[in-house]
């Protein structure tokens, strides 16, 4: 255990301290690029302009044979200027794999001044966390870093989601976890192949009507898809609320059903999530939708604030009870729209539209 004393202090001599909390800049779409691929990277100055966070991917849907390549590109694509404006992290590969060690040493030694976040796979307890920890310590050092890279989590096995509170407190680097529904359903042995999204077979129906003697006599049975995903989420966004820390859903990796993208993303949002990946630019506008708080509860929410300014009592407002707790409530609200809709007008070259009403 480390001495809590010592915990915001810098693992190696010269590296930077850690931050005492985790960045409040919208991150509403994790977008993914395959750096390695040449007209992707020529695609990265409009999708810098449009996703609140552009990630080079250096593991799954990379070859073996490109794994070079692509860690490489991610490279060139920094020093190009074709990043400029973007929040830059990456898909490191597995700790496990022959290849996270280049990945590490290569874009902390030559492009760490970009980089905001290392997304780290299959992470499975404190024991992943504290070996990164140490190792970009030393490398930010070495590569005279101002700024601490930040770690981030994707839950993706059964001991991932078992050691979920572990992983959140075991550093302050730790900036985020994401969900891996895909990887995390092979670990459990489930019987689906669908990256995210529901499963027609798990369901759940309505309890027998009519005379229970009488098949006949029975009346129609509703039954609904439930969210097999439902009970990991909730763990993780507590582990996250708990420790400081931003929880996202993962991928929903059917780019052609934008209405199933949807409704996933908009039930993780409900539960606490902050964003979730995008695997394709049609994901983009879904995720930037699902993740701003619409514009009807963001005005309600004013007027609890305007109606009960700091915080204290409790009033009747638009014929609700309100108190403490929502006003917390609707403090969060509000400043996240803020900061959203000062991000979208940044990004759309409007600087005088960024409040969102």
């Amino acid at each position: 255990m480390r001495n809590p004393r010592a915990f915001f202090e810098p693992l190696c001599v010269g590296a930077p301290r850690p931050a005492p909390a985790v960045s409040t800049e919208p991150s509403r779409m994790i977008h993914f690029f395959d750096p390695g691929n040449e007209r992707m990277r020529a695609k990265l100055p409009d999708l810098a302009r449009r996703a609140d966070v552009l990630l080079g991917n250096l593991e799954d849907a990379v070859p073996t044979d490109r794994k070079n390549a692509a860690r490489a590109g991610l490279v060139e694509a920094c020093r190009s200027g074709a990043l400029d404006g973007a929040r830059v992290w990456c898909r490191i590969n597995a700790l496990d794999s022959p290849w996270v060690l280049d990945d590490v040493t290569t874009l902390v030694s030559e492009v760490g001044a970009h980089l905001e976040v290392l997304m780290v796979p299959k992470v499975e307890g404190p024991r992943d966390v504290h070996f990164l920890d140490r190792l970009l310590a030393h490398l930010e050092a070495r590569a005279g870093l101002t700024h601490q890279i930040g770690l981030h989590a994707i839950v993706e096995t059964a001991l991932g989601v078992t050691n979920l509170e572990a992983i959140a407190a075991s550093s302050p680097r730790m900036q985020g976890m994401s969900f891996g529904p895909a990887d995390l359903a092979a670990s459990r042995r489930m019987r689906t192949l669908r990256p995210g999204g529901p499963h027609p077979g798990y369901r759940t129906m309505d309890d027998r009507t009519g005379d229970a003697d009488n098949d006949d006599a029975a009346g129609a049975r509703v039954s609904v898809v439930q969210d097999l995903w439902h009970a990991s989420i909730v763990r993780m966004v507590d582990a996250c609320a708990a420790f400081g820390l931003l929880p996202f859903y993962g991928p929903f990796g059917d780019i052609s059903d934008p209405e199933g993208c949807e409704v996933q993303f908009r039930a993780a949002a409900v539960l606490g999530c902050v964003g979730a990946w995008s695997l394709h630019p049609g994901q983009i506008d879904i995720a930037r939708r699902v993740f701003t708080p619409p514009a009807d509860e963001v005005a309600a929410a004013r007027r609890v604030l305007d109606a009960l300014p700091d915080g204290s009592g409790v009033r009747m407002i638009d014929g609700r009870m309100t108190d403490d707790a929502s006003w917390k409530q609707c403090r969060a609200m509000v400043d996240f729209a803020d900061r959203a809709a000062e991000r979208d007008a940044r990004i759309a070259g409007d600087p005088l539209a960024g409040v969102a009403t």
